[in-house]
C-alpha cells in the first residue's frame, strides 16, 4: 500500500481523475479530492459563514463527485472543483432563502449585469421587454436561464438535467444574460 501511495502522490490531477473513471477506486478520486479539500472548505465556509456547515458542505461535495463526476469533461481540475464547491453553497443558501453576501471580486464576476431577471421595482414595460427578449434567445441560452434564474438551479444540475458540458452551461448563461441585457435596452430605447 505504501508503494501505491508513493506512486499516487507523483500523479497529477488528470492522471488520478482518469485513473479513477477507468477504475471506478474511489482511493484515486480521495486523493485528488484531498489536494484542494482546504479550497473547497474555505469556500464553503465563506459562503456559509459557519464551520459546521461547510465541513458537511465539503463531505456532500465529495458524494456528488463520486456519484457525477464521470459525466464532465474537465480541463483543470482546481478551476472545476472550485466551481462546484460555489454552485453548491449557492444553491444551499437559495433553499435556505437566505441573503447571499458576496464580495464583487473579479471570481464572481459571472453573476454580474442581470443577477435577477424580475425586480419588484422594474415597470411593466422592463418586464414585457423581457418576455420578449427571452422569446428571441436561442433555445440553448433560454432554456439554461430559465433553469438557473427560475427554477434556481446550479450549474452543475443544468449540465446534467440538460446533458449539456458545463463550460457549455456556464457560456450559455453568460450569453444570454449578456444578449437580454442588450435587448432589454434596446427595446425600451425604442419605446
Amino acid at each position: 500500500m505504501i508503494l501505491q501511495i508513493d506512486n499516487i502522490k507523483n500523479k497529477n490531477d488528470s492522471e488520478l481523475l482518469s485513473l479513477f473513471c477507468s477504475s471506478g477506486n474511489s482511493f484515486y478520486l480521495g486523493h485528488l479530492y484531498n489536494r484542494y479539500m482546504h479550497l473547497v472548505y474555505g469556500v464553503c465556509l465563506k459562503y456559509l459563514q459557519n464551520s459546521d456547515d461547510a465541513q458537511d458542505a465539503v463531505m456532500q461535495i465529495f458524494e456528488f463527485l463520486l456519484e457525477k463526476i464521470e459525466k464532465y469533461e474537465i480541463a483543470t481540475f482546481r478551476t472545476w472543483i472550485y466551481s462546484v464547491a460555489r454552485n453548491h453553497c449557492l444553491q444551499k443558501l437559495r433553499k435556505k432563502n437566505k441573503e447571499i453576501l458576496m464580495d464583487f471580486s473579479v471570481d464572481f464576476m459571472d453573476f454580474s449585469d442581470i443577477s435577477h431577471l424580475f425586480y419588484e421595482h422594474d415597470s411593466e414595460k422592463q418586464v414585457t421587454a423581457l418576455k420578449k427578449c427571452m422569446e428571441k434567445l436561442p433555445e440553448t441560452q433560454r432554456r439554461c436561464i430559465e433553469m438557473f434564474f427560475f427554477y434556481e438551479k446550479s450549474y452543475a444540475d443544468i449540465a446534467d438535467e440538460t446533458k449539456y458540458h458545463l463550460k457549455s452551461v456556464k457560456s450559455y448563461i453568460q450569453n444570454g444574460k449578456r444578449n437580454l441585457k442588450i435587448c432589454v435596452e434596446n427595446r425600451l430605447k425604442n419605446e
